[in-house]
């Protein structure tokens, strides 16, 4: 089995990349003010089905073999990139709003629409594919016995920090939003920062090479 220096250390790597802003958090903090807490955390499922997803096709060899693929893996980079411009132009577009500003204006989403944002969300982020391809392997070590169940394990990990993580995200949604209500010049760079962050994002995705 893994040990548990490579556990906390690839715990570790979670725990930044979780902490780092992305469309993720910027879909349940939105959903979490515009239609409350349970929204919020249905449509973190729908995020958490989306590493689930990843995590087995790591562990499968499917990630590997859709990189191997030049115009599969092309498609999903931009569709990814477009995505991260898209969500960059909504936050800083004539009459745009903070994500962390309350809405009443939005359509309620039923459950099920909630969870498919939410797993969209997070397949449209080719990063997380990236993640679990370039820096999984590294912590597994075939001399300790079954390598698929070593790639589940890790990627558990990775998973359970992730919903620590939006969890409290999604809970303390509704404070920070009111904070930003009462100071509008925070929250206006906010919406620049974020989309600066995106933008940020969105090109590194686009002109990232694979070695050869």
């Amino acid at each position: 089995m893994v040990s548990l220096s490579n556990i906390a250390a690839f715990a570790l790597v979670a725990l930044t990349m979780v902490l780092t802003p992305g469309p993720n958090m910027i879909y349940l903090i939105s959903r979490s003010i515009t239609q409350g807490r349970l929204a919020g955390f249905v449509s973190l499922f729908g995020v958490i089905a989306g590493f689930v997803f990843y995590m087995l096709a790591a562990a499968l060899g499917v990630t590997a073999l859709l990189f191997a693929i030049p115009l599969a893996y092309e498609a999903i980079k931009w569709a990814g990139a477009g995505y991260l411009l898209y969500l960059a132009w909504n936050a800083v577009r004539p009459g745009a709003r903070s994500v962390l500003e309350p809405r009443t204006d939005l359509a309620v989403d039923p459950p099920g629409r909630l969870f498919a944002m939410g797993f969209l969300t997070n397949l449209l982020n080719p990063k997380i594919a990236m993640l679990y391809l370039s820096l999984l392997p590294q912590f597994i070590d075939p001399a300790r016995g079954d390598v698929l169940m070593q790639s589940v394990l890790l990627g558990t990990t990775q998973i359970i920090v992730s919903f620590a993580v939006n969890a409290a995200i999604v809970l303390a949604a509704g404070s920070v939003a009111l904070w930003f209500a009462h100071r509008p010049r925070w929250a206006q760079a906010q919406r620049w920062i974020m989309a600066a962050v995106l933008t940020a994002l969105a090109l590194s995705l686009g002109l990232d090479r694979r070695q050869a």
